[in-house]
């Protein structure tokens, strides 16, 4: 997988992205992430890349030319990539989504709007899809591209250790994950949960799975409206509703 950002800041994003897991990842070949900088490839000597928006308003506008060459540039490398557009007024991105692109594309194109937006006309003419994180305005498209590659990259075979390093973890099967504990036993006079410590297998995986329908119902039950129950999972659904109705 092979993700190309294009951005105004590239020398602040790359540190995000090259350490950890995904540096790691990098620095054995199981991924590329290349960083360009839109103002390389503009045509004027003060490297301008926003104007003053016709019919008036405030704010600036990116001009479509530069971003266009910079998109051109890295098309020409990698002719099937797909264009990612992050902006507010895309479709939220989740963890399905992330699934989608790790799945069926080789390479991704993430283009970091700035100041009031881009011109239309680049959108029209070069991007695929657009995309945002949240109901919510950020000043560029630079932490949404961060959070995009991340969740993209983490799923391509051989950056985790052990696929199971995501497939149990939130979002994954549409419920939150279960509680997590690690040493010590006992912390400030709470204890880890005895099922853990039993070494039963079967057990601690029916405890893990019944406490993260727990938690979905109890934090994000809007979730459960999509999520695929097993039969199994309906029943201890059913009975967890009720302990919460007799409470």
């Amino acid at each position: 997988m092979r993700i190309d950002i294009m951005t105004l800041f590239p020398d602040a994003m790359s540190p995000l992205l090259t350490e950890s897991i995904i540096g790691r990842a990098l620095s054995r070949g199981i991924i590329e992430i290349n960083f360009h900088q839109i103002r390389d490839y503009t045509k004027n000597k003060q490297k301008q890349v926003d104007d003053y928006p016709y019919g008036g308003g405030l704010g600036m506008i990116m001009n479509a030319d530069p971003l266009y060459n910079c998109w051109k540039a890295v098309k020409n490398d990698v002719p099937d990539a797909r264009t990612i557009y992050l902006t507010p007024q895309g479709a939220v991105f989740n963890q399905a989504k992330a699934r989608e692109l790790a799945d069926k594309y080789k390479a991704l194109i993430l283009v970091c709007g700035h100041y009031e937006g881009v011109d239309e006309r680049f959108i029209e003419e070069c991007v695929d899809e657009e995309i945002s994180i949240g109901d919510f305005v950020l000043t560029g498209g630079e932490i949404p591209a961060l959070a995009v590659a991340d969740a993209v990259f983490r799923l391509i075979p051989g950056v985790l250790s052990d696929e199971i390093c995501f497939n149990e973890e939130s979002h994954y099967d549409g419920l939150l994950e279960y509680p997590q504990y690690t040493r010590p036993a006992v912390w400030r006079e709470k204890a880890v949960p005895e099922i853990l410590l039993s070494g039963h297998h079967a057990n601690i995986k029916k405890w893990r799975r019944r406490e993260a329908i727990r938690r979905t119902l109890i934090k994000r039950p809007d979730m459960l409206k999509t999520v695929n129950l097993s039969p199994e999972d309906k029943l201890i659904l059913s009975e967890l509703e009720e302990e919460q109705n007799n409470q």
